[in-house]
């Protein structure tokens, strides 16, 4: 029995944090040549997202020739390492905030993980093997697989999909977490795990068009990458889009994720190249599709970006991780995978570099929760709400920062807020009634989304660069690489274009729906 029940739990974990390598990742699979590009009518966008990829090694790997995809696009396109993130900077919240154009406090999706407090429990998509143990891997998975696209993403916001399909254009998704459009599909759940828990055999949801989402649904039946995490791996996305080119079915507008480089940039840190190396490899099974790789220039506008940076996580163990348990020992802290009590005081939901700390005990304590926590150093800085508006200490500052929005001052990209307090505590400066961002680009929008994503009492610590959160069973990255913060560090991506002349400086996450739906009109 409890050799089954790790059995259950390891092959749940495969399909949410992905562990299997695959020997055949670099096989070549393709049989003939794309032809028909230059009969397109018109241009077709195709945004690849490669999970951690940066400005500093995306170009050290074009140097050294480990690249020569990705410098083939550079060489056509246009490039910015400019593009700022979500907050916080996790998977699910910055899917979401791409394909809705929002921030979560409109897309309504917090982090990985984060606490319901109308369900009063946590919601994890998939943050590690040991929480996954504890907090239940079938509720994980149904919250995976199903709940954030179906229930979790706000109704009231509209995705890129819908948005497209309402403009008779279709659209297609691979191996993107957050997908939700018009058409309905079938996610056909692996047998084995089927089997031995209490996931149905198949999920009703809705995309795009096109929809692939590993083994659980591919559009390529001859797509053998179906072993390395069911098929969420780099070889699997780039069959299913050449299988949409050579079928001659490739929609208006493609998303595609390439989630490998995350890997070994979490082990190793940002400085590896291991991860471009293989994805480029990946690139040019694409490109070798075609008859020559500048016919894929041909009616197309390729938009390749990271979804966010990770920073280098310092190698001594007790410095570079923080549990905020120990600085909150005098409070009932609620237990994974235990239903919240009346002693229960606070939620700790730890997201790599920031975390979120829930009150369920006295509602005026949150101010008494931030002293508390300001006096580590190693936290970059503190934020609550109340009925007066966002307020944010420092333990590296004097004073508080108090938000709110539609205030006098005025951002870079034309937002108002209210501003009281000091200003250097999220290292912006004021000049006449404009606001400067330095180390926390569109620090006021992302913080404010963030504070405002989901009901309850709740603060925000975010770490300063080095250090990351670590809660009961979290797993953490000594040595390598994390991600999850506001600072610049872990928000500033690159945006590689070709195909258009549209501008791409000063471009956020959230701008690129209304970008690329300008392109497509």
């Amino acid at each position: 029995m409890r050799t089954r029940s790790f059995l259950i739990i390891f092959m749940i974990s495969l399909i949410v944090a992905g562990v299997i390598i695959d020997s055949n990742i670099h096989q070549h699979t393709q049989e003939a040549e794309i032809t028909h590009v230059q009969n397109q009518t018109s241009k077709k966008v195709v945004l690849l997202v490669i999970d951690s990829l940066m400005d500093e090694s995306l170009k050290q790997a074009i140097e050294k020739n480990k690249a020569p995809a990705l410098a083939f696009f550079m060489k056509h396109g246009n490039y910015s390492n400019t593009l700022v993130s979500s907050y916080p900077t996790m998977s699910v919240t910055i899917d979401s905030s791409i394909i809705t154009g929002t921030y979560p406090d409109q897309h309504k999706i917090p982090a990985l993980i984060w606490f319901d407090k109308n369900k009063q429990r946590i919601i994890s998509y998939g943050n590690g093997f040991f929480e996954i143990l504890k907090l239940g891997p079938t509720q994980i998975a149904e919250n995976s697989l199903y709940h954030y696209n179906n229930l979790d993403l706000s109704p009231n916001v509209t995705t890129i999909h819908e948005e497209l399909d309402r403009l008779g254009k279709k659209s297609a998704s691979i191996n993107a977490l957050i997908y939700r459009g018009n058409v309905r599909h079938t996610l056909k759940i692996p047998k084995p795990v089927a089997n031995f828990t209490d996931l149905p055999e198949e999920y009703q949801t809705k995309g795009p068009t096109y929809l692939s989402m590993g083994r659980l649904l591919q559009q390529d039946p001859k797509n053998k990458h179906t072993v390395n995490r069911f098929g969420l791996n780099d070889a699997y996305s780039a069959q299913e889009l050449i299988y949409l080119l050579k079928k001659n079915i490739l929609p208006a507008f493609t998303i595609l994720y390439f989630p490998e480089n995350d890997h070994p940039v979490h082990k190793k840190g940002p400085e590896t190249l291991k991860g471009i190396e293989e994805l480029d490899e990946q690139l040019q099974k694409v490109l070798n599709a075609y008859p020559t790789w500048e016919d894929a220039l041909e009616n197309m506008v390729w938009i390749i970006i990271g979804d966010s940076n990770q920073s280098s996580i310092k190698e001594d163990k007790k410095e570079a991780l923080i549990d905020l348990r120990d600085s909150l020992q005098g409070y009932k802290v609620l237990e994974l995978g235990e239903k919240v009590s009346p002693k229960d005081e606070l939620v700790i939901t730890a997201n790599e570099r920031m975390a979120y700390i829930y009150n369920l005990g006295e509602l005026s304590a949150s101010g008494k929760i931030a002293s508390t926590l300001n006096r580590d150093s190693r936290i970059a800085w503190i934020a609550w709400k109340d009925d007066k508006g966002i307020h944010v200490f420092s333990p590296h500052h004097e004073g508080m920062l108090s938000i709110d929005s539609d205030g006098p001052f005025k951002d870079e990209y034309q937002q108002n807020w209210s501003l009281q307090g000091n200003v250097t505590i999220l290292d912006m400066k004021l000049k006449d009634n404009y606001i400067e961002y330095g180390d926390y680009p569109d620090a006021l929008a992302r913080l404010y989304g963030a504070m405002h994503s989901q009901e309850g009492e709740f603060l925000i610590a975010d770490a300063e660069p080095g250090y990351e959160f670590v809660g009961e069973s979290s797993p953490d990255h000594v040595g390598g690489g994390a991600h999850g913060s506001m600072h610049k560090v872990d928000s500033v991506t690159p945006i590689l274009v070709t195909g258009t002349d549209k501008g791409i400086d000063k471009l956020r996450m959230v701008d690129l729906k209304e970008w690329i739906l300008e392109l497509l009109e």
